[in-house]
């Protein structure tokens, strides 16, 4: 393409210049002469097809070559003042200068120089035609830093209105899920910062990027936190914080200590335990990694009691041979036995791992449940049982009891191994100290995991503090009050409860006796602004079925309710369970002809406007 053949319907012409400048000898001050200097710069030049003697053609230097070697000759003479007008005279040129790109290479845009080496004068004092770019640069870093400082409501206002949407309902609802709480303030601001925006993949003090002194900090001070909640001895225990979740600090512990296709044993999904401990569909489909990558075989509670079977489970686990026993479960509201668990385990030659994610709250509090004797009306206490006396490892979530940020945390054994009659416990790989420590690490990082949330870890070492404190312990026996008030508030109100009780702060509905399924009755009290959740249960026969819900006191004893307000609970229930009969009795248990029924139901928005109006009365923790 020819630039220097102008359109013809256009006034201007741009055309680029090879110039090759006189080389004849100067003489300053009777000085050698200087050396010959090709200009061999190409220049811009801009000329209109109007001749006007008064508007001679503008040249536009490129990349102007001169500069430097004026500069040279000027400093081998011997006039300093000539020498610094123009040093100055070109500092001022450079500060004025426009740096811009053609096909990705940087050049400089400015009026080629009146200026001819051949003479012993410095250049014209009158400066050429520049073109600024300070504006330009400065209205470029203002529109990144509005873009980066824009509030949520004003950079996505679809997303604020939804987020509004979900902190009404959680204002105006009665949370009744039992893995479900919330945080305090200072938590949510710490998940809210600036944290979020460092990476710091590896471990304290051995990450795989830099500026990681105050993240080392941080987390640091979280694992010491952490084995102050739970009274450990650092000499004796080990701590990593930086799990997304329990589940993931599970598949971690499993990746860590097995092999592919190893043996691991929990309880059984129906039977209130959690999936990431293997679970099976009853066609055979594996439901979890656990099961997909490992063998797992569950143990059961025995269906007319529901409470664990801890004789054929130890018949199963020595007949199994699980390289890992697990303990801890989702759905199950008594005490563990964790006395006879490390027995079991001691004869297998197993591992034993506690999954405490729904009662470390309790176990950190050390909070004391009722053995209710009605006969004599005495009601004498033993302290929740700790399985860090017994376990080898425990691995629990953050966010439910805890009132911690959603995330997962593992603690393990180390040191000498403990010696029990004379002989060591098999765990690890049979030397005399523990070596879970190395192996669960690596296991988190780099085997499963990128880089650490770490405006999770700030807020959960938060919680921890707090955990720690008298005021949590009186929380969490408030909990556990008021699971207790619940209990015999809906016992007295005909509902059935698995166990009969609970030894924590959750309580397992059978709903049978009222003809409904928990996923009847979850659907009815979301529509009142009250959320649990379904779970499955046995039968007297021992076969499953779908007629249970689950429902704990941690989140509403967080927003100040007692005793006497899960009473008022307690009657909501009650009314959505005679509703969920009416329903089902009118238009059956098919979900489309139920939901049906639902439509415009008076007494649903009835029991709406009463669960609001009660829930409305309560504070949130950390609204404004």
């Amino acid at each position: 393409m020819d630039l220097t053949q102008p359109p013809a319907n256009n006034g201007l012409s741009l055309g680029f210049l090879s110039h090759v400048s006189a080389t004849a000898p100067l003489v300053k001050n009777n000085r050698t002469p200087s050396p010959k200097i090709a200009d061999d710069s190409i220049s811009f030049q801009i000329e209109s097809r109007i001749r006007d003697s008064s508007h001679p053609p503008v040249p536009l230097q490129l990349m102007d070559q001169q500069k430097e070697n004026r500069r040279d000759y000027f400093r081998g003479g011997n006039n300093s003042n000539e020498n610094r007008d123009i040093e100055e005279d070109e500092d001022a040129d450079e500060e004025k200068l426009e740096e811009f790109r053609i096909l990705g290479h940087s050049m400089t845009l400015k009026r080629k120089r009146d200026f001819d080496l051949g003479s012993t004068s410095p250049p014209s004092s009158s400066k050429g035609v520049r073109v600024s770019s300070n504006s330009d640069v400065e209205s470029r870093r203002n529109a990144v830093w509005a873009w980066g400082n824009q509030s949520l409501r004003d950079a996505d206002p679809d997303i604020f209105e939804i987020m509004e949407k979900e902190k009404g309902r959680q204002f105006k609802g009665i949370e009744l899920i039992a893995s479900e709480n919330f945080v305090c303030k200072a938590v949510m601001e710490a998940l809210g910062s600036h944290l979020t925006n460092k990476y710091s993949e590896g471990m304290p003090g051995a990450r795989y990027y830099g500026g990681n002194q105050y993240i080392d900090e941080i987390e640091t001070l979280c694992c010491e936190r952490a084995l102050v909640a739970f009274a450990l001895d650092s000499e004796s225990w080990g701590v990593n914080v930086q799990p997304y979740s329990c589940t993931s600090a599970n598949f971690a512990v499993y990746t860590g200590l097995l092999l592919p296709g190893d043996r691991i044993m929990g309880l059984d999904t129906p039977s209130g335990g959690n999936t990431s401990h293997g679970c099976y569909l009853p066609n055979g489909r594996k439901m979890s990694g656990a099961s997909i990558f490992f063998e797992s075989l569950p143990y059961k509670i025995n269906p007319q009691t529901g409470y664990i079977d801890y004789d054929k489970l130890e018949e199963k686990a020595l007949d199994f041979r699980p390289k890992i026993l697990i303990c801890g479960g989702s759905s199950y509201p008594r005490e563990w036995e964790y006395v006879r668990l490390r027995k079991i385990a001691d004869k297998c030659g197993a591992v034993l791992l506690c999954d405490m994610a729904q009662i470390s709250g309790l176990i950190a509090a050390k909070v004391k449940f009722f053995i209710p004797c009605y006969e004599l009306n005495l009601y004498p206490c033993a302290e929740c049982a700790s399985p860090f006396e017994y376990c080898d490892i425990v691995t629990s979530t953050t966010h439910k009891s805890l009132r911690g940020p959603r995330g997962g945390i593992i603690f393990y054994r180390k040191g000498p191994k403990l010696r029990k009659r004379g002989m060591h416990l098999n765990q690890g790989d049979g030397g005399d100290r523990y070596d879970f420590e190395e192996k669960i690490n690596f296991a988190v990082f780099p085997a499963m995991q990128g880089g650490p949330h770490n405006n999770h870890i700030a807020a959960l070492a938060i919680a921890l503090k707090q955990v720690a404190t008298p005021e949590y312990k009186t929380y969490m026996q408030q909990v556990k009050k008021n699971a207790q008030a619940l209990a015999a508030a809906l016992s007295r109100r005909n509902f059935r409860l698995i166990t009969g009780g609970t030894d924590n702060h959750m309580l397992i509905l059978d709903l049978r006796n009222f003809g409904a399924t928990g996923y009847i009755l979850e659907k009815i009290c979301e529509l009142c602004h009250i959320t649990l959740n379904k779970v499955t249960i046995f039968d007297d026969n021992g076969n499953i079925t779908p007629g249970g819900v689950r429902i704990g006191t941690p989140a509403m004893t967080s927003r100040g309710c007692v005793e006497s307000d899960f009473e008022v609970m307690a009657d909501f229930l009650l009314r959505a369970a005679q509703i969920a009969s009416s329903v089902q009795r009118d238009h059956g248990k098919l979900p489309k002809s139920f939901m049906k029924g639902l439509e415009n139901n008076k007494e649903i928005i009835e029991l709406r406007a009463r669960a609001e109006s009660f829930a409305s009365q309560f504070a949130m923790p950390g609204f404004d």
